[in-house]
C-alpha cells in the first residue's frame, strides 16, 4: 500500500513539470500556416486563379512556328517532248519550309466571353472552399484546444481527490495502529485510493492523446509537450438574428452553392451561343526552297504572306443543340435547388445550435453554484473528518459530490464553448478566443 500511494503521489509532480505555453492565438497561427488541409486546398485556388486569362479563354489568338526539311536519292528516267530521255541513277532531290501561322477566332457567339466570366466564378469558388478549409480548421484546433482546458480542469479535480484519498488512507492507517480503526476501515480506504489513481490515470492518459490530436492540426511534431490556458472565457451576448444574417452573407457553404448556381447560369449562355457562327481568320508567312538533279527546274525559291477568313455556323446535328440547352437548363435549376437547400440546412443548424448554446449558458451558472456548494461542503466535511467527528463513508460521498461537480461544471463550459465556435463558425465569424 505504501507503494501504491508513491505511485499516485508521483504523479503531482509528473503532471506539473513546467512546459511551453501554448495559446490559442498561437496555436490558430500555426495552423493557418501549417495544416495540410489547408495547404491543399490554398494549392487549388492558385490553380484557379492562374486560370483566369483571356487566352484560357480563347480570345487570344494562336500562332505556329512550324518548319519541315526533306530529301530523297531516286534513279530516275525521263523522257522530255521530242523523245529525248534522260538517265540519273542516284539523284538527289531536297526541299526546306518553314513559317509561322496564326489563327485567331473573331466571333463564336459570346462563348469566349462567358468562358472568361465562368472562370472569375471559379476562382470566386476556390476562395469559398478555402474559407470553408480554413475554418473547419480553426473550429478543430479551437475545439481541441478547449478540450484540453477542460480536460486540465478535471485532472486538477481529481488530483484533489486522490490527494484526500491519500489522507483518508494514512489516517484510517494510523488509527488501525493504535486500535481506534478496524481492518475494514483502511480496506476501504485503499480501495477508494486505488480508484482515484486509476482515474487519474485515465484522464492523463486522454489528455495526452487530445494534445497529439492538436499536434497534427499544428503539422508539427506529435510529440511536442505545451501547455494550454486554464480557463473558458464563453460570450454570452451571442443574437441569433445577427448571426443569421451574417451566415446569409458569410456562410462559405453558401456562398459555395450561390457560385456554382452562378456557373450554371453562363455555362447555359455558353451553350446558347453555340447556336451562332463562328468566324475566323488565318494567315501564314512561309518561305520555301527546293533543289532537283533532274527535271525542268532543278532549284527553286519562293516566301510570301497569305490570309483569308472563314466562317461556319451548324445547321442540323441531330437535335444536339437543343437537348444540350435542355441539359443545362436542368443543371442550372438543380444548382438553384442545391441553393435552397444548403439555406434551409444552415437555417437549421443554427437555431438549433443556438437552443444548446442558450441551455448550455444556464447550466454553466447552474453548475458553478453546484460546485461551490459542493467545495463548501468537501472543506466542512474534511473538517469535520480530521476532528473524527463523522464517519469515512460520509467524507467519501462528500469527496465524490466535489468531483462529480467539478466534471459536470467542467462539461458544462466545454459544450457551451463548443456551441459558441459553432455558432461562429455557421456564421462565417469564427474568432481565436
Amino acid at each position: 500500500m505504501k507503494k501504491l500511494i508513491f505511485i499516485a503521489c508521483s504523479l503531482f509532480p509528473f503532471l506539473g513539470i513546467a512546459q511551453e505555453a501554448l495559446s490559442l492565438e498561437e496555436a490558430v497561427t500555426i495552423a493557418l500556416a501549417n495544416n495540410y488541409d489547408i495547404r491543399l486546398v490554398t494549392k487549388d485556388l492558385s490553380i484557379a486563379e492562374n486560370n483566369v486569362s483571356v487566352g484560357n479563354a480563347g480570345m487570344l489568338p494562336s500562332v505556329d512556328a512550324d518548319i519541315s526539311e526533306a530529301a530523297a536519292i531516286q534513279n530516275i528516267e525521263q523522257t522530255r517532248v521530242g523523245n529525248v530521255t534522260e538517265h540519273r541513277n542516284g539523284a538527289q532531290n531536297r526541299s526546306l519550309a518553314y513559317g509561322v501561322n496564326l489563327d485567331w477566332t473573331l466571333f463564336d457567339g459570346l462563348q469566349m466571353f462567358t468562358r472568361y466570366d465562368q472562370l472569375k466564378e471559379l476562382k470566386r469558388l476556390g476562395e469559398s472552399n478555402m474559407k470553408e478549409a480554413i475554418l473547419a480548421t480553426v473550429y478543430d484546433v479551437v475545439s481541441n484546444y478547449f478540450d484540453l482546458v477542460q480536460q486540465q480542469q478535471l485532472i486538477n479535480a481529481t488530483r484533489t481527490a486522490l490527494d484526500l484519498s491519500a489522507f483518508r488512507y494514512q489516517t484510517a492507517e494510523n488509527r488501525y495502529q493504535i486500535g481506534r480503526a478496524s481492518k475494514l476501515e483502511v480496506l476501504a480506504a485503499s480501495v477508494d485510493l486505488n480508484a482515484d489513481t486509476t482515474t487519474l490515470l485515465r484522464q492523463r492518459d486522454q489528455y495526452k492523446r487530445t494534445q497529439i490530436r492538436l499536434n497534427e492540426l499544428l503539422a508539427r511534431d506529435v510529440n511536442t509537450e505545451f501547455g494550454v490556458a486554464d480557463t473558458m472565457i464563453i460570450a454570452g451576448d451571442l443574437q441569433y438574428e445577427a448571426l443569421a444574417a451574417k451566415a446569409a452573407e458569410l456562410n462559405p457553404t453558401l456562398q459555395s452553392a450561390i457560385i456554382n448556381h452562378r456557373v450554371s447560369e453562363l455555362e447555359l449562355k455558353r451553350v446558347k451561343g453555340e447556336r451562332y457562327p463562328v468566324v475566323r481568320v488565318t494567315s501564314a508567312y512561309t518561305r520555301s526552297r527546293s533543289r532537283s538533279e533532274l527535271g525542268f527546274a532543278t532549284q527553286s525559291r519562293n516566301n510570301g504572306f497569305s490570309y483569308g477568313i472563314a466562317a461556319n455556323m451548324n445547321i442540323f446535328n441531330g437535335f444536339q443543340q437543343r437537348r444540350n440547352e435542355r441539359n443545362a437548363q436542368y443543371s442550372m435549376e438543380e444548382a438553384k435547388i442545391a441553393v435552397d437547400q444548403v439555406k434551409q440546412n444552415i437555417e437549421a443548424q443554427l437555431l438549433a445550435a443556438y437552443q444548446t448554446y442558450l441551455m448550455n449558458l444556464e447550466l454553466v451558472r447552474l453548475e458553478e453554484r453546484n460546485r461551490d456548494i459542493a467545495q463548501q461542503n468537501m472543506d466542512i466535511t474534511l473538517e469535520k473528518f480530521k476532528l473524527g467527528s463523522i464517519a469515512p463513508l460520509e467524507f467519501r460521498e462528500a469527496q465524490r459530490n466535489f468531483v462529480d461537480a467539478s466534471t459536470r461544471f467542467s462539461t458544462a463550459q466545454y459544450q457551451a464553448k463548443l456551441a459558441e465556435i459553432t455558432l461562429n463558425q455557421i456564421a462565417g465569424t469564427l474568432k481565436m478566443d
